[in-house]
């Protein structure tokens, strides 16, 4: 069973502390929305998740293993999902099927790493299914997919070795309205078997299924259940005026760029 216990954490850039003891725990399959504006902290506590920060105070546990600060202890563990990839000049030229199974023969112990056989097709192409990428876009072009397409892909690349842990960091960012509706349905059959944790701008198409809402802005945080975290009172302390109360339901006015 996936678990995760993040214990008194606190993180600094040299000698500015970005998170102050911050606490989380949780076991078994679900969806964890971590909420705040740009700047908060979001994507740095996800680093800290992955090892790749290391807290000058607490620790991190990931499956009973204490991971703070190695990488390599939380990666057969943990599925990280970048946001997506930045539009660059010089598009490294990859297919989704490359992309996907690269991430495969890199993570497997045994040789040979970089040829597939039999096995690691089978495998890649269960997992592009299962993401909903149709057959016809496996052998095109990362860069010529639309944005949902590609998140896909970058979903099949990150749970390819079937890890307990997904970690998303702004999963429906850079993705059409239609798109986004899709993708959350995936994030959404995906928490019923793995612990998935996601960053994010706007909780509202991902709320009836998370179980539980982590409110960060730099120093400060609220964790709970969405009923009890998603607040105009907590949400104001986070979001200042941009948090608004539209007929009784918080909407969070924080456009991503």
């Amino acid at each position: 069973m996936p678990s995760i216990l993040i214990d008194d954490v606190t993180i600094a850039y040299g000698n500015s502390i970005v998170i102050d003891g911050l606490s989380l725990k949780y076991s078994g399959s679900g969806l964890i929305q971590i909420l705040g504006p740009n700047g908060a902290g979001k994507t740095t506590l996800l680093k800290t998740i992955l090892g790749l920060i290391k807290p000058i105070r607490g620790k991190v546990i990931i499956n009973g293993v204490d991971v703070s600060g190695d990488p390599s202890k939380a990666s057969p563990h943990i599925g990280y999902v970048p946001q997506l990839f930045p539009e660059i000049q010089n598009r490294f030229p990859i297919t989704a099927w490359e992309l996907v199974e690269s991430s495969y023969l890199l993570y497997r112990r045994k040789w040979p790493r970089l040829f597939g056989d039999t096995k690691s097709k089978d495998i890649v192409s269960k997992v592009l299914r299962s993401v909903g990428l149709i057959e016809d876009f496996w052998s095109e072009s990362f860069w010529n997919l639309s944005g949902g397409q590609r998140q896909r892909v970058l979903i099949a690349r990150a749970i390819v070795h079937d890890p307990q842990i997904l970690i998303m960091d702004e999963p429906l960012s850079a993705v059409d309205p239609v798109g986004k509706a899709k993708l959350a349905n995936l994030i959404a059959s995906l928490a019923r078997r793995k612990l998935v944790i996601v960053t994010s701008h706007d909780p509202m198409l991902l709320l009836k299924h998370t179980d539980l809402v982590l409110l960060l802005n730099r120093k400060f945080y609220i964790v709970g259940r969405p009923e009890e975290v998603l607040t105009l009172e907590n949400t104001r302390k986070v979001y200042g005026e941009s948090a608004i109360m539209v007929y009784q339901h918080i909407h969070i006015s924080d456009t991503h760029v």
